[in-house]
């Protein structure tokens, strides 16, 4: 049974920096596409950053782009997202998602997703 678990976050002042991390019990380059989403209360879960494994390149929703970094260490099988001058708006459970199915693209739908981690929650103060 494949699993991906989420550490890393917390409750962080706006302006500042956190970092999220995803283990995952199989090898990570076996998937397709790896992604992290959020949602926060009473909104639907939204893509934030994604890359396929085998291909370059990475993508970022525009309300994060310059500001979050999608990384992946193939040693330890793990992808962590680099968040830099966080906003109160970043505030939200974050997952960790990964794909098998083969796309040319990054995938920024949930469904094109098929695990799914707990999430972990994000809190940004002022």
């Amino acid at each position: 049974q494949v699993q991906l678990v989420e550490s890393g976050g917390g409750l962080v002042q706006a302006g500042h920096s956190l970092r999220l991390t995803c283990a995952t019990s199989r090898r990570a380059s076996g998937f397709v596409s790896m992604g992290w989403f959020r949602q926060a209360p009473g909104k639907e879960r939204e893509f934030v950053a994604g890359f396929n494994w085998n291909g370059g390149g990475t993508r970022y929703a525009a309300s994060v782009e310059g500001r979050f970094t999608i990384s992946r260490d193939n040693a330890k099988d793990t992808v962590s997202l680099e968040m830099i001058n966080v906003k109160t708006e970043d505030t939200a459970v974050y997952y960790c998602a990964a794909a098998t199915n083969f796309r040319t693209s990054i995938p920024t739908s949930p469904d094109a997703y098929m695990y799914w981690g707990m999430g972990t929650q994000v809190t940004v103060s002022s």
